[in-house]
């Protein structure tokens, strides 16, 4: 029996938007963890209680669902042009999986105030009062992230009036810039189309847009697949043929975008891509009570994160929402009532978000200059997290 003694690592949980994770700096992890490999993951997943067939994480400091399974490690930049490199880690709940393939847009919200507060940006440039620009590297995609900071009194702001659905009480509002958002080198539409053609065994043939920006996310219509738009967690949670349904359409999805070279493989690749499904307008009464107008949004959207419909808007989803809404001619876009758009703010399943992306067509090619759109951010609790000193 082992009788290893728990080590403590110097760590910080934080909400990012609409999500939560454990925040470390590379630099107080073990040194067999500060390099990717089996030691690093292994540490991560013991952090969050991961894996765990009871998918409660009860032993952890995750929360049982895609948003609050989350690890982020943080570093200054080894780039003169940015603050800090950020490498987000997707923790699986029941699997001893931590999947590296993609960015947390929500806690990007979340990096620049770490950032300023644990000495990753020069002090200098930190007023006693004012805005810092954080200039985020994001490893996981190698794409720039410009977070505009608020500061009070020389420290990181955090309380204030803005007020995000999905988020239980207002804070500090955090613009976030996410600057040529298509995942890596990648076209924004890997197969070179706006709209496919999806061939799904045992669900049919699909129109789909299958888009690279923020993450790759294949957006269906919500119509084609017996739905409104209108949805929230439980109309699709507790349905175990639906959720196989959309596990179908977003693993033939990843294989047509070039993600995996088997359908097989997107068991092991459950962070990307993203399955959403877009709708015109409609009202309806969100999972906060809160009543959704239909004059109020442009469209509606319902993505699924890690096998379940999310509770808000994954904010790398949002990116993706945002890019494919402002080129004419993709289902987002349709759904929005199409022509050349700038902004549109959709509904969710927690309420509404907006979001703002430029789009330019060159020789031939799509590209989006950036996405942007408000978040908060706010420190839960710092100190150390422990676990068993022979756990990675």
């Amino acid at each position: 029996m082992s009788q290893a003694p728990q080590i403590r690592i110097p760590a910080t949980y934080m909400r990012g938007g609409t999500s939560k994770g454990v925040f470390f700096r590379l630099q107080d992890l073990p040194e067999a963890a500060r390099q990717p490999g089996e030691a690093r993951d292994k540490l991560l997943q013991r952090v969050i209680g991961s894996p765990d067939p009871y998918q409660k994480q009860i032993d952890g400091m995750g929360g049982a669902t895609s948003s609050t399974s989350k690890t982020v490690i943080l570093s200054k930049s080894e780039s003169p042009d940015h603050d800090v490199d950020y490498l987000f880690g997707q923790v699986a709940i029941d699997k001893p999986f931590v999947d590296w393939s993609g960015n947390c847009g929500n806690l990007s919200a979340a990096v620049g105030p770490f950032a300023i507060s644990n000495g990753l940006v020069d002090p200098a440039r930190i007023p006693e009062n004012g805005v810092v620009e954080v200039r985020i590297w994001q490893v996981n995609i190698g794409k720039t992230i410009v977070a505009r900071v608020p500061i009070t009194g020389g420290e990181v702001q955090e309380t204030g009036d803005f007020e995000l659905d999905g988020v239980t009480f207002p804070a500090a509002e955090i613009p976030v810039a996410f600057m040529d958002p298509a995942d890596g080198e990648g076209a924004i539409f890997p197969t070179g189309n706006l709209l496919d053609d999806l061939e799904v065994p045992g669900v049919g043939t699909l129109k789909a847009t299958l888009i690279n920006a923020g993450i790759p996310t294949v957006f269906v219509n919500a119509a084609d697949i017996g739905y409104t738009g209108t949805e929230l967690q439980e109309a699709i949670n507790g349905d175990a043929a639906a959720l196989a349904r959309f596990e179908a359409i977003r693993a033939h999805g990843a294989l047509r975008m070039g993600l995996i070279a088997d359908v097989a493989e997107a068991a092991s690749r459950q962070h990307t891509p993203k399955v959403a499904f877009v709708a015109p307008p409609a009202s309806y009464t969100a999972s906060s009570s809160k009543a959704v107008r239909a004059e109020d949004v442009d469209l509606l959207v319902r993505a699924l994160s890690m096998g379940k419909l999310h509770h808000a808007m994954m904010g790398t989803a949002a990116v993706a929402i945002g890019a494919a809404a402002a080129i004419e001619g993709t289902l987002v876009n349709q759904a929005a009532g199409g022509g050349k758009r700038h902004a549109v703010t959709f509904g969710h399943p927690s309420g509404t978000l907006q979001v703002g992306a430029e789009a330019s067509l060159v020789e031939g090619r799509w590209n989006i200059d950036q996405a942007v759109m408000s978040r908060s951010a706010r420190v839960l609790m710092e100190g150390f997290v422990r676990i068993p000193g022979d756990s990675f």
